[in-house]
């Protein structure tokens, strides 16, 4: 409604003050004055304004010194320029700068309605497609959470399927998903990074769907013909996640889970920082994790067992500057981690019944 609008009309001619604040407050605005350009910007910093119509040639200050400070404190308010015919190029400029209109003397106030009326409506239809546009980034931004919550639990529920497939060991992909990402973040990686190597290390044995289960299972030790086997299930994962495209740079932690820092693991044979980061945590989390879980021919080794086999092959089989920082982590933070883990996985078993 007009009379919510406050208007400050600026003008170093008192007539042209008086006319133009009188017409407006007789269209329902709210009108003050400034007899020039520092006293105006004295009393928009004091009040503020949605419009500012101001003359150009005045004093002190002129309209466009006025109108950069203005746009400077609040960028939203819409300014109209007044001006002699010999200034309308200078008008022009302004409206580069920043004014919506200008309006030339002699004026009529039918036309100085209509272009405050033409300048407010541009106000109103930016500030509402701002909200319209805040109001969808809220909604994509909710719907882009909901959806990478469902990718989440979709693909932690298939990594558990592939546990009880493979391993006795309850929660093992989960469990060092976590510890990856845990690793990770000491390390400085951040997102989008980080769910990358969540997922790479959530699903790095999703290649064994197609290792036979007589392989697979067998309670004994492998032939050579059978690790050849085995051996393919990296370059079977990468395939398997080939064209999702939320999980392109999750597929080469896959592809290189198996890789030894000095260049003797499988499949590629890579070598040191060729190898992606998130493989070369994971390569440390995962013995952490087979020695500290029970298996069916031993019980559970120590944490401190553990570290020192990291230790020991650190510089070939694993990253130097990963152990460093492995090192460093409690062992509590890693008890905290499988007590969380287990208690996921005892939630998602008990809400299948």
């Amino acid at each position: 409604m007009p009379d919510s609008i406050h208007i400050l009309v600026v003008d170093d001619e008192q007539a042209i003050r008086d006319v133009l604040s009188e017409g407006l407050n007789d269209s329902g605005y709210r009108c003050e004055t400034a007899c020039d350009g520092a006293e105006a910007l004295e009393k928009f910093k004091r009040n503020g304004f949605e419009l500012v119509v101001s003359d150009i040639d005045m004093p002190q200050m002129d309209g466009v010194q006025l109108l950069q400070e203005v746009k400077k404190v609040r960028p939203d308010t819409e300014f109209i320029m007044l001006t002699g015919v010999v200034d309308v190029d200078t008008a022009v400029q302004s409206m580069r700068m920043g004014a919506s209109d200008y309006l030339t003397k002699p004026f009529n106030l039918a036309e100085v309605r209509i272009t405050v009326e033409r300048a407010l409506e541009k106000q109103r239809l930016i500030r509402e497609n701002r909200e319209y546009q805040k109001d969808l980034e809220v909604r994509v931004q909710k719907r882009t959470a909901e959806l990478s919550l469902s990718y989440q639990t979709t693909l932690e529920a298939l990594a558990t399927a592939l546990d009880t497939r493979d391993t006795e060991t309850l929660g093992h992909s989960l469990r060092v998903a976590a510890y990856t990402v845990h690793v990770a973040k000491r390390m400085g990686v951040q997102e989008p990074e980080l769910t990358e190597i969540y997922r790479g290390a959530l699903l790095h044995d999703v290649g064994k769907i197609g290792v036979p289960d007589a392989i697979l299972r067998k309670p004994g030790k492998l032939t050579p013909e059978e690790w050849v086997e085995m051996r393919k299930h990296p370059e079977i994962g990468f395939r398997i996640l080939e064209g999702i495209h939320f999980l392109e740079g999750s597929r080469q932690i896959v592809l290189s889970h198996q890789e030894r820092f000095d260049g003797t693991g499988y499949p590629r044979g890579l070598k040191g920082k060729d190898i992606p980061l998130g493989a070369r945590i994971f390569s440390v989390v995962d013995t952490l994790d087979a020695m500290t879980s029970d298996r069916c021919y031993r019980k559970a080794l120590s944490y401190e067992t553990a570290r020192a086999e990291v230790m020991k092959y650190s510089g070939t089989q694993f990253d130097p500057g990963v152990v460093e920082v492995f090192l460093k982590i409690p062992p509590q933070e890693w008890t905290e981690i499988q007590r969380r883990v287990l208690a996921d996985v005892a939630s998602r078993s008990s809400s299948r019944f």
